[in-house]
């Protein structure tokens, strides 16, 4: 009798398994070939192509027009997360459209990341950071190395600041000044910093502290004072949290006392700032679903997207997403006049990955070129004027 119970006991949980073994293969299936929905707005005048496309999980973008050409930096590595076989590849292009590798950066027994283009007087700087918590990607430091003709660069140099990871150095007066935010590396608060020469930086002022604070952003607003933007992850490192969010603060020079607000549009991850027309723009990462179970903002199981935002004092509006999906957004820009050249980095674009599959598939670096007067016009659309 109780041989018989035990077979029959050993028979139910192999059809339980066998079940959840279909349906997960399942769900994969239909993450993996699941139609890519992403909301481009048909008055967003957009032309895309692709810089690198090569089967590699090319991540981590940043894009500067210095010596009359295009400079274009990424990482480059078999996944999301960290690898010693990271490196950072340095392109240069006459057009933006046809891109030749000029150096390549390792940190050898490490990983590598975030690259952020600074260009001080006659020289071209590059600050990125560090990490050897494998596979985790966090990184803990910050290093630059800096070129006077963008191929021979100098040995990596340390900021002085250990454990605060820069993100884009930015200046409001031409270079005299450079001002750059950090966050600190076990995360949870951010600070300002500011240098005359790109190598030796001071504190100036916290920005923000608590809720698991990283990736900060800069800017500078017609009146002469900063405004931030904030990755607030709160407590969803896996599955999300319906609290993340994005910080936004405003401070008068010396930038020393913060105004802040919080935005719930999205938590912007990966955010690159930039103003046209006395009004700031974002470029970082979106999210068009979440907050339902195991799907709170910053799950990976969310899908995720590339879009373009309108920063305000009081919050994000959201204006447009671009080809995206996956894993993507951290992209880099030039703007000249009305064009807005930009660079990103994104999953399959036919294809609608959740996070967690994109992380460890291939991604692309794309070259969006953005009309602004369309994105203006969206912008004031979207704020009824």
């Amino acid at each position: 009798m109780m041989k018989k119970r035990i077979l029959a006991l050993l028979k139910t949980v192999g059809v339980v398994l066998c079940a959840v073994v279909v349906i997960a293969a399942a769900l994969v299936a239909y993450w993996y070939f699941r139609p890519n929905r992403a909301e481009v707005s048909e008055d967003l005048v957009l032309e895309t192509w692709y810089a690198i496309n090569d089967g590699l999980h090319n991540s981590n973008t940043d894009m500067i027009y210095w010596s009359e050409a295009f400079y274009l930096i990424h990482a480059a590595a078999p996944w999301h997360f960290a690898s010693e076989s990271t490196r950072l590849v340095l392109l240069r292009s006459e057009d933006a459209r046809t891109w030749e590798e000029i150096a390549s950066f390792q940190n050898p027994g490490e990983d590598i990341r975030d690259p952020k283009f600074m260009p001080e007087e006659d020289e071209l700087f590059i600050y990125f950071l560090k990490n050897i918590n494998f596979p985790a990607a966090r990184p803990y430091f910050t290093l630059f190395t800096k070129s006077t003709d963008g191929v021979t660069w100098t040995p990596f140099e340390e900021t002085g600041h250990d454990g605060w990871l820069f993100w884009r150095p930015k200046t409001p007066d031409n270079g005299k000044t450079w001002y750059v935010a950090a966050y600190w590396f076990e995360h949870g608060e951010s600070i300002l910093l500011k240098s005359t020469d790109g190598i030796e930086w001071e504190i100036v002022s916290q920005i923000y502290e608590g809720d698991f604070n990283d990736e900060t952003a800069i800017e500078f607003l017609p009146d002469g004072r900063m405004l931030v933007t904030a990755r607030l992850e709160c407590e969803g490192e896996y599955w999300g949290d319906p609290d993340a969010n994005t910080l936004i603060a405003t401070a008068k020079p010396p930038f020393t006392d913060w105004d802040r607000s919080h935005s719930t549009v999205t938590r912007l991850d990966g955010p690159m700032l930039f103003s046209y027309n006395d009004r700031v723009y974002a470029i970082g990462r979106y999210e068009p679903r979440r907050n339902t179970c195991l799907m709170g903002t910053g799950s990976i199981l969310n899908r995720k997207r590339t879009s373009l935002f309108l920063v305000r004092e009081d919050g994000l509006v959201y204006l447009s997403d671009l080809p995206s999906a996956g894993d993507t957004s951290y992209a880099g820009i030039v703007l000249d006049g009305d064009d807005l050249t930009a660079c990103y980095y994104t999953s399959d674009v036919t294809r609608d990955y959740p996070w967690v599959m994109g992380m460890v598939l291939a991604t692309d670096i794309m070259i969006a070129k953005i009309d602004m007067t369309s994105v203006e016009a969206l912008a004031l659309k979207a704020l009824g004027e």
